[in-house]
């Protein structure tokens, strides 16, 4: 199944109203007035707004750049994902048209609320537009188009989605430093970058993030039967077989979260000393709701 093919749930579009308002607030707020600039293709509109005639405003940018990304990538992104996404970027222009252009707001040199100290609007235009992308994201869509470029160009240059994104804003960063004469502000808009990334990752992800341990033992029922006895699970066992050794062992999948790692540890090794244990971090745990249920 394609990503967002699942179809369009009504209430989302409240969910991205509130998430594209976000977005909108943290960067005209707090980015636009200093000229610091967004990552992706939102910060490419803020220079071209910049660079261009005045008529040739950021919420014109937002919406002729982001809207055709978003149609051509439908096929491959889904119909719900690509109808979430457009809904959410016109919103994204709207309420910054309405923010620069029709409320009696002025942002037309400082931050209202940050005035001209770039740290403060890097990191509050970081965390409000990271807040807003997050929660669009984690509502079915997606609000700048540098998403979909990534999954669509990623691989074909050798690129991971997350140094795709990267090497297209340190691009971004270097024109907007050369066409300003000035690398001040494009530093700090790597600054806002970071927090920006970081805060879509909490908000998509979560904060408190579930540890997968794969146990690797010869002792796999006792291993099973002792989780059960000091966790609230028994873990799945699944048989495998050493790649050097040839002899026949057992994988002992458990789910638990960081506070249970050390208690972890310590009971395993206690029952097989030779137990090899792999840590990764878990995002999500789907299961079926009418399953679980019985």
């Amino acid at each position: 199944m394609q990503p967002g093919s699942q179809g369009v749930k009504l209430t989302n579009f409240l969910k991205l109203l509130i998430a594209g308002c976000i977005n909108a607030f943290g960067v005209t707020i707090f980015l636009f007035p200093v000229k610091l600039y967004d990552s992706g293709v939102s910060g490419l509109s803020m220079l071209l707004d910049q660079i261009t005639p005045s008529y040739l405003t950021l919420s014109v940018f937002l919406f002729v750049i982001n809207v055709p990304i978003f149609l051509y990538g439908a096929k491959r992104m889904g119909k719900s994902f690509t109808i979430y996404s457009i809904f959410a970027i016109m919103v994204y222009a709207l309420v910054s048209f309405l923010i620069m252009d029709v409320l009696p707001i002025d942002v037309s040199f400082v931050s209202p609320l940050a005035g001209t100290d770039l740290l403060l609007c890097a990191i509050f235009g970081g965390v409000i537009s990271g807040l807003g992308s997050g929660l669009t994201i984690r509502f079915g869509g997606a609000i700048d188009g540098i998403d979909v470029l990534s999954v669509l160009f990623a691989k074909r240059v050798g690129l991971s989605l997350g140094s795709f994104v990267m090497v297209f804003n340190l691009i971004l960063y270097t024109v907007c430093g050369i066409i300003l004469r000035s690398w001040i502000l494009p530093l700090y808009s790597i600054v806002t970058y970071y927090v920006g990334a970081n805060t879509v990752d909490f908000v998509v992800e979560g904060f408190d993030r579930a540890k997968c341990a794969m146990i690797v033992t010869n002792k796999a029922d006792e291993i099973s039967e002792a989780i059960k006895n000091n966790f609230r699970a028994t873990g799945t066992i699944v048989n495998a077989k050493g790649g050097y050794s040839k002899e026949d062992k057992q994988i002992v999948y458990i789910i638990i979260n960081h506070f249970e790692i050390y208690k972890l540890k310590r009971l395993v090794h206690d029952i097989d000393e030779t137990a090899f244990i792999a840590l990764q971090e878990v995002t999500d745990i789907l299961i079926n709701q009418e399953i679980a249920g019985k």
